[in-house]
């Protein structure tokens, strides 16, 4: 089995429309999509949930006013100003600035505050017209991201292995964050999606600096490579001092819009294209690496 990680130096570059499209032109795939923090391949495969689970993330403290005496030591202490008076002049936790480092939980001679996991983020494992995908869904403000992208990879595996699948092809991150160190480690070879922009340019030097640490093969398309030729010039031109090859160019287009808008990839919504064709060509050189 090979595992495939497409990702971006940033976002909006088109990364979940490639991999939507080569996802529906594989066979015997399983599909991951490890940005947890915006996942949206789901709006295109529209899965069909088989298993929900719960994925503990930071610790959060909260305080019982009944058994605070207001002695203000954790708020004295506590390095990220997450404790403070109200209105009614008692010591609040203000949840969007605890780290959950739980010191103030350590230090309250009342033991007023206790410390507890967040259960607001989810994964699940849901059957898709393109094959078995494992996602996840954080919530608002929540932390760990590079955790749970470790879990979602790690049940996509198993259940890759399971099924004897030739590919797991993962749907990472933009940007080269924790989230995306999680999605590229251990990953057979990565797939780098950059459109003609000189921010993507920028971003997309960091993200191969990145992944060649790790020592991964990496392969490269462009996307909307015709919106700004002077820039597409100096991105090939990246990719040839790098010696990462360029598998495909693809041209700007509003059907990917009108596919999108439809719910369905490239090649389910125009079959016989241009640009389905391109997909192809992307799909058949990824596969054989």
């Amino acid at each position: 089995m090979k595992e495939i990680t497409i990702v971006s130096g940033k976002g909006g570059t088109g990364k979940t429309t490639v991999t939507s499209a080569l996802a529906t032109l594989g066979e015997q795939l399983v599909l991951c999509d490890s940005d947890v923090d915006a996942a949206d391949l789901h709006l295109i495969l529209q899965p069909n949930v088989l298993e929900s689970h719960v994925f503990e993330g930071a610790w959060v403290a909260s305080l019982d006013p009944d058994v605070c005496t207001d002695c203000g030591l954790c708020s004295e202490y506590c390095r990220f100003d997450a404790i403070s008076v109200n209105g009614a002049g008692r010591l609040r936790i203000d949840p969007f600035k605890c780290e959950g480092c739980r010191l103030c939980e350590r230090i309250c001679p009342a033991e007023a505050i206790h410390s507890e996991k967040s259960t607001n983020n989810s994964w699940y494992v849901s059957e898709t017209r393109a094959g078995i995908m494992i996602h996840a869904r954080m919530g608002p403000g929540e932390e760990n991201s590079g955790k749970l992208v470790s879990q979602v990879r790690t049940r996509a595996r198993e259940i890759a292995k399971d099924q004897g699948a030739k590919i797991l092809l993962t749907d990472g991150p933009p940007g080269t964050g924790c989230a995306a160190i999680s999605s590229i480690t251990g990953t057979d070879a990565v797939l780098l999606v950059i459109e003609s922009s000189m921010s993507s340019l920028h971003d997309a030097e960091r993200m191969v600096e990145l992944v060649r640490k790790f020592q991964i093969p990496v392969y490269a398309v462009m996307n909307k490579y015709d919106i700004h030729p002077g820039v597409s010039s100096e991105i090939e031109a990246f990719l040839e001092r790098s010696s990462i090859p360029l598998l495909g160019r693809i041209p700007f287009d509003e059907t990917v819009v009108s596919a999108m808008v439809a719910g369905k990839s490239l090649p389910e919504f125009a079959p016989g294209s241009h640009l389905t064709g391109i997909f192809k060509a992307i799909w058949d050189q990824l596969a054989d690496f």
